[in-house]
């Protein structure tokens, strides 16, 4: 998996592609605290347009995102998601812990 960092204003996004599982853990950290970093950054977008596979630890990560963003005072969304990556956030009940758009 890659992991690439925007910043636009505000919104912070965090462009994945390939298959969101375990050995993305380092690089997908690094890329979460670079984007939490920026002080600029009040939205952090987690976009799942190239990520074609996730597994309970790529949800793990996700929440552990989530505790972090929210403990600066961020905003977090998940956005772009293909059919097979929404259906595994529905399965573990993502869509009442996070923003899907």
């Amino acid at each position: 998996m890659s992991a690439i960092v925007e910043v636009a204003g505000q919104t912070g996004r965090l462009l994945l592609a390939g298959q969101f599982d375990f050995s993305a853990h380092r690089e997908f950290r690094q890329a979460c605290d670079e984007i939490l970093a920026s002080t600029a950054v009040r939205e952090v977008l987690v976009d799942f347009q190239q990520v074609d596979y996730l597994d309970s630890s790529a949800l793990g990560m996700l929440l552990l995102l989530k505790e972090k963003a929210a403990s600066s005072g961020r905003e977090l969304a998940l956005v772009n998601c293909r059919d097979t990556v929404r259906q595994v956030l529905e399965i573990a009940c993502f869509g009442k812990i996070f923003t899907i758009r």
